[in-house]
């Protein structure tokens, strides 16, 4: 007779009941009303975080959720990442979780070097680093892999030379992690903020957060700070960047959610001809329509999270997947964001209002690491080289 092992559990229920648990706890801290006061009141300060706050979030383990636990992290996956970012992104919090643990913390993590690894990224998931990946040279570029700078050999170590643009998190960062080519192909460098010196300039984002650019130019660094040499960079900014994505398509997510919500609640009390505006069937309509939206992003965010947290993920795979879910929230948002402020009247577009708030970080989001035409071709390219296949 066979029996039952009553031990064994599935592990698509344990998924869910701990996605459950991180996302009340992480509604619980990001959902508290002041920080989208500190939110509004940091826009156009530097760094544009806060400092307190990031190590706030380390001691609850979000900068380290996809880290190994030998690295200081929990050794988690982009599903609870996920979940995170999303709270991140409904309560519009300043600090650049995604640029620099997702990011940044993912080119670190997938380098080469174990003796950086040792050093940073425990520092990363202490909240004692805040490391930025300097990747961009042209404003235009829709390629996280074209590179122009240059590292070469010198006396003291490597001197770097050419310019990162629009880098995010790099006002308050206390490192960078440059790509640059060198003899044999793509490289990256840990770059610590006392190297860098007077070459940061500073300017503000949509949202009212700031970027930075860094010349590179006379820049120099130890050989030993190489965190991924020719092969291995390449794979590392790749995985990175996909893992990126999706938790930007995440925070996207998270601020439409909260968008619908203070849009229905408006309507549902803001009276005109002596009823709601919410019983006027066109405002119905357009309701309904971003509804739907909302709904196609909130499952296809899941089914994107679920496949990758099977071992073993294709990379042509993993990449297909990041740029569909970026493309189709970055859509949405937009569209969402863009409606609702028109759907508030002229408060909308008063800053008081706190929709044009969300406008303005979706604008941002989903611009950050490509927009959604660009992750459409993407997709088509990477699908197609996977059919081939």
């Amino acid at each position: 007779m066979n029996t039952i092992n009553e031990s064994q559990s599935d592990p698509a229920e344990e998924l869910k009941q701990r996605l459950a648990l991180l996302r009340d706890s992480a509604r619980q801290y990001a959902g508290n009303a002041a920080h989208l006061k500190r939110a509004r009141a940091l826009r156009g300060t530097r760094p544009g975080h806060d400092a307190v706050v990031w190590r706030e979030m380390a001691a609850l383990g979000w900068t380290g959720t996809m880290l190994p636990e030998q690295y200081g992290g929990t050794g988690l996956g982009c599903a609870e990442m996920a979940t995170i970012c999303e709270a991140l992104g409904r309560s519009l919090l300043p600090e650049p979780v995604t640029a620099a643990a997702v990011l940044a913390g993912g080119a670190i993590l997938y380098g080469d070097n174990e003796a950086l690894k040792a050093k940073l990224l425990p520092a990363l998931a202490s909240g004692d680093l805040l490391p930025s990946l300097a990747w961009r040279e042209d404003t235009h570029a829709t390629t996280i892999l074209a590179v122009a700078a240059r590292a070469e050999a010198s006396a003291s170590g490597v001197r770097l030379s050419g310019a990162k643009r629009l880098i995010v998190g790099g006002a308050g960062a206390d490192g960078f992690v440059v790509s640059a080519q060198q003899h044999g192909g793509l490289a990256l460098y840990w770059v610590p903020l006392a190297a860098v010196g007077p070459r940061l300039v500073f300017h503000d984002l949509p949202d009212g957060r700031p970027a930075a650019d860094l010349e590179l130019d006379g820049i120099e660094v130890p050989a030993a700070n190489r965190i991924a040499g020719p092969g291995v960079a390449e794979l590392a900014l790749a995985r990175a960047y996909d893992e990126a994505l999706i938790m930007t398509a995440a925070e996207l997510h998270g601020l439409s959610t909260r968008t619908l919500e203070i849009t229905t609640e408006y309507l549902r009390t803001r009276v005109q001809f002596g009823k709601p505006i919410g019983s006027f069937q066109a405002l119905q309509h357009q309701a309904a329509n971003l509804y739907i939206q909302h709904r196609l992003c909130q499952h296809a965010l899941q089914e994107v999270v679920t496949l990758l947290q099977q071992p073993g993920v294709d990379e042509n795979v993993r990449g297909a997947l990041a740029s569909r879910i970026k493309a189709r929230c970055a859509d949405a948002s937009l569209r969402i964001t863009r409606t609702a402020v028109q759907m508030h009247g002229a408060m909308g577009f008063a800053d008081e209002c706190d929709v044009g708030m969300y406008l303005r970080r979706a604008v941002t989001l989903a611009a950050w690491l490509g927009g959604a035409d660009v992750h459409r071709r993407r997709y088509a390219r990477l699908a197609l080289t996977e059919i081939a296949a």
